[in-house]
């Protein structure tokens, strides 16, 4: 039996079979409900209102008797069984445009970078023989000799849709033509033997490009939260520029357990496909206009004669030739549509660790389609080619000092080591310190609290807001901070447990049991002060936190354990990822989420 579902934002009615739920009627409508959960009705973010009609609710766990009483539902958990209208609630919206220093890290080429050996994509000029009636060679011959002659390549690879070009190009370039290809060594490195030198043609263009011409490259890292690219010139190794936003399947839901339910239901798995590639090919066209200096556009105006530079096209995804794709397992696998639901089931394998070779329109990413993508290996399920990529840049896996390289995040990969070995584990910490799992807890977008200072005499807090705006609750560093300030002024013990009897108006009994209130409600919103709108950090909340950071130091030091590596023997700890990049390490210390080590 078909239903109309009216969404008091959509133009017109959606219509839908008895059984469906609501977020498919919201999806069909253009409708982005946010299920950071991934559909299980654990987060309660996805709650709408009933405004007429009805629905069967399957689980109403964040919801109170009152709120049911008022027609709110979570739209993952309610069918539709007759006709209904819906309300939806205004809800926090991620900023998309973050300020790139603050997740996209400043890079540069490692010390010693030399592009005739480090990385393999090689732009050659040819000059062709014609053929005449004496020699008449086919032209994909005629071009295989000129490489090998050039270049010492001797196996050369091509696509059909290169092949299909090569006659139109060598004749419009008078038999002068500039190939890119991608080799799997150089000539001079003597690590390889000259009989395994073989190259993939992945452009090829007539006439002979300008030697200073620079040769693009991209590095793309897809993290759970955040999705970052850097576009690097490969002929000097200098990074051009650099963006970030956040991974859009967030919406979908906010760990990699929630992403991996999400996409066995229905259409799921290709959907969070599409939206991580949104998000890469976004950022791409981004650092392609941010490249694209102010001499190069003046230089495709004119020189005032009328004349126009042919040196200087306007910088696009096509002008990429190269990709390098790190993230963890789970990531890896929804980019490329691979099931992974392996990765949460016992015994927890994925379907790939060493992905082979694939080409740009392969992947679907918006760069030239024959682009060479290499994905980064990963180690296991939950040790994925993101830990991988942090081992190698670090240069912890060159180094003769005992390096302890973390990521702290959902999953707190650990790997401790040196140029000699090398072991690794992950652990389940959480996404607490990512904003998930506390009452007002967020990610790092305008109005959260990064930092809190707390007066030991009066116990009154002072806090630093992102974007200096209104406050709207906890990210993680802020966390980090309140945490150890509230150890450090006696308000909670070790353990966790408030100490109510300190002579503050800030420690009180909530719905939650004990809590400490950091902003009071109404701090820009008016003078009223209700408990409801206060911004406070609970028991339950604090408990979350402990957790997730036992997690984290029970990882490396179970981790040191078993290789009988004391924790005094490490002369480098090494914190990967933007969030590592904030983190108030003192703070982090204190809580005991980082080790106690000397600063020096």
């Amino acid at each position: 039996m078909k239903h109309s579902v009216i969404f008091d934002t959509a133009v017109s009615p959606i219509i839908v079979e008895t059984g469906a739920l609501l977020t498919e009627a919201a999806r069909q409508a253009g409708i982005d409900v946010a299920q950071p959960c991934g559909g299980q009705g654990r987060c309660g973010r996805c709650a709408v209102q009933v405004m007429a009609g009805s629905v069967r609710q399957r689980s109403a766990l964040r919801l109170s008797p009152e709120d049911v009483a008022q027609g709110y539902a979570l739209a993952c958990q309610s069918v539709v069984e007759g006709d209904v209208t819906v309300r939806l609630l205004p809800e926090e919206t991620l900023e998309r445009h973050l300020t790139t220093d603050r997740v996209a890290a400043a890079v540069t080429a490692p010390a010693g970078y030399d592009p005739l050996r480090d990385q393999p994509i090689r732009r050659l000029t040819l000059t062709l023989t014609p053929p005449s009636m004496d020699d008449q060679t086919d032209d994909w011959s005629r071009l295989q000799t000129a490489v090998r002659q050039q270049a010492g390549i001797e196996q050369l690879q091509i696509s059909l849709p290169l092949l299909r070009q090569i006659g139109p190009v060598l004749r419009e370039g008078d038999w002068q033509v500039t190939a890119v290809i991608d080799t799997n060594h150089f000539p001079g490195n003597s690590k390889v033997p000259s009989e395994t030198v073989s190259g993939k043609i992945i452009a090829l263009t007539p006439g002979h490009t300008p030697e200073d011409t620079p040769l693009w490259g991209a590095a793309i890292d897809i993290g759970t939260t955040t999705v970052s690219v850097w576009l690097v010139d490969l002929l000097t190794g200098e990074v051009k520029a650099q963006a970030a936003e956040y991974n859009r399947q967030i919406r979908r839901g906010e760990d990699v357990i929630s992403r991996i339910i999400y996409a066995s239901k229905g259409n799921g798995r290709e959907e969070l496909r599409q939206l991580v590639l949104e998000s890469i090919n976004g950022l791409l066209e981004r650092v392609c206009q941010k490249a694209d200096s102010p001499q190069r556009r003046k230089e495709r105006k004119g020189n005032g004669d009328g004349e126009k530079s042919s040196r200087s096209p306007r910088l696009c995804g096509e002008n990429i030739l190269k990709a390098t794709i790190a993230g963890n397992s789970t990531m890896m696998h929804l980019l490329l549509g691979i099931p992974a639901e392996s990765v949460r089931l016992s015994p927890f394998v994925t379907a790939v660790n060493h992905i082979p070779p694939l080409t740009a329109r392969e992947v679907g990413l918006a760069i030239h389609p024959e682009a060479t993508v290499d994905c980064l290996p990963g180690v296991a399920s939950y040790v994925g080619a993101d830990i991988t990529a942090g081992a190698l840049s670090s240069g912890m896996a060159d180094s003769e000092q005992v390096s302890l390289f973390m990521d702290i995040g959902t999953n707190g990969e650990t790997v401790l080591g040196s140029q000699d070995w090398l072991v690794t584990c992950a652990c389940s910490a959480g996404p607490a310190f990512e904003g998930a799992g506390v009452q007002r807890g967020m990610r790092a977008t305008r109005g959260a609290i990064e930092e809190v200072w707390i007066n030991g005499d009066s116990y009154e807090p002072t806090i630093r807001v992102i974007g200096d705006a209104p406050p709207r609750g906890f990210c993680g560093s802020g966390l980090i901070s309140l945490l150890a300030e509230m150890f450090l002024t006696g308000i909670i013990d070790k353990g966790g447990h408030f100490n109510a009897d300190l002579p503050t108006d800030r420690i009180r009994q909530g719905t939650h049991g004990w809590e400490y209130v950091v902003v009071w409600g109404g701090v820009g919103e008016g003078n009223g002060r209700t408990p409801t709108s206060d911004i406070a950090i609970t028991h339950v909340d604090i408990d979350n936190l402990l957790r997730a950071k036992a997690a984290i130091y029970a990882g490396f030091t179970v981790l040191a354990d078993a290789v009988g590596v004391p924790l005094e023997m490490v002369e480098r700890v090494l914190i990967g990822g933007a969030f590592g990049k904030y983190i108030n390490v003192e703070k982090a210390v204190e809580i005991g989420l980082l080790p106690d080590m000397p600063w020096e």
